[in-house]
């Protein structure tokens, strides 16, 4: 929770998750989708019934994530 903003009751049903690959996407990977204004959806392909976490831009970028890598637009 980033300045007062709870993420979670942001609907990601219909979310388009992107796989993140450091090679060719043969194994599960790190997944992200936009849910909304400055917030992402960031779970793991090999753990699907596990609900993604979500985070601000802000959180993502302190982390080391970068959408751009995932080839999605901040």
């Amino acid at each position: 929770m980033q300045n007062g903003t709870d993420l979670y009751p942001l609907d990601i049903d219909g979310a388009l998750f992107v796989k993140a690959c450091g090679g060719p996407c043969t194994e599960g990977r790190v997944i992200l989708a936009r849910i909304g204004e400055d917030a992402w959806a960031l779970g793991d392909s090999k753990r699907p019934g596990t609900e993604p976490l979500r985070f601000t831009t802000e959180e993502l970028a302190a982390a080391g994530i970068d959408p751009a890598r995932f080839g999605l637009t901040v």
